[in-house]
């Protein structure tokens, strides 16, 4: 009975979860509450209470759970490819298709959240920002790949990165504007730094 417990809250916690993000992804993490999503659900308030204890923690779920998606619909097909440029080509159309068709309700999570919590201290702060470290490595890694390790002319990939996640940021906000030619620009800047990289 115990362990039938544990899996049933398990599940109940992460059906919660996805549906916070969905809610985050539209109003921000400001706008989840306890009560709201066990009316959403159908659940009790002391149940969904029960699962999360704290609003920070309802946060700190939904932003975990937002995480594993993007990493599970965007990150891990990418890593079928090889390191480098098919690699950050990969991640580049898996990141279209995220954009383009949302995986969330309101678009991307962390656009709708980082601004936020940029300037508040705090646990939420410190999950979204490792999410976008982790995400600006992966593209860092990808282009120094493609650059060659150790190629004293290759480019400063730190910078690629930076540069290139301000441009999916733009690509996003312009995709949810009805802008349908964003894809391509971010198509036509990935390949720029490439041939930069060689």
């Amino acid at each position: 009975m115990t362990d039938l417990r544990l899996v049933r809250g398990a599940r109940a916690r992460q059906r919660v979860a996805r549906h916070a993000v969905d809610i985050a992804s539209l109003e921000g993490l400001d706008g989840l509450s306890i009560g709201r999503l066990a009316a959403d659900l159908g659940l009790s308030k002391s149940g969904v209470q029960t699962l999360f204890r704290t609003k920070e923690n309802l946060q700190l779920a939904a932003a975990e759970c937002a995480h594993r998606e993007f990493e599970r619909a965007v990150v891990r097909p990418a890593r079928a490819f090889p390191a480098g440029a098919a690699r950050l080509r990969a991640l580049t159309e898996h990141w279209i298709a995220y954009a383009q068709t949302p995986l969330f309700a309101g678009g991307c999570f962390w656009s709708a959240n980082l601004p936020a919590y940029d300037s508040r201290p705090g646990a939420v702060r410190d999950a979204l920002l490792a999410h976008r470290e982790a995400w600006l490595k992966l593209i860092a890694e990808q282009l120094g790949q493609a650059a060659g390790a150790g190629d004293p002319a290759a480019p400063d990939v730190e910078l690629a990165a930076f540069q290139l996640d301000a441009v999916c940021n733009a690509a996003n906000i312009a995709m949810r504007l009805g802008d349908d030619g964003a894809a391509r620009k971010v198509r036509r800047v990935v390949e720029g730094f490439l041939r930069g990289a060689r």
